[in-house]
């Protein structure tokens, strides 16, 4: 039973060592930025599907391609 137990609180030591003493501070301006510029890019790809889904011609034309394909 004692080497159970020293086995399991071994285990628990290097468990708390692999977390580490991360002391670094994380820059919150670099991550707000990223964050701001995914959220820019999911906007501008979302402005871009709703203008080719307002676009009618592009629409027919898949339309058509679309009829093509099942008439062959």
């Amino acid at each position: 039973m004692k080497k159970v137990i020293f086995t399991l609180a071994i285990a628990g030591m290097f468990g708390f060592a692999a977390c580490g003493n991360n002391t670094e501070a994380v820059d919150s301006a670099a991550i707000a930025d990223s964050i701001a510029a995914v959220e820019a890019a999911a906007q501008a790809e979302a402005e871009a599907a709703a203008a080719a889904a307002a676009d009618t011609t592009v629409v027919e034309a898949a339309a058509e391609e679309a009829a093509a394909t099942v008439a062959e």
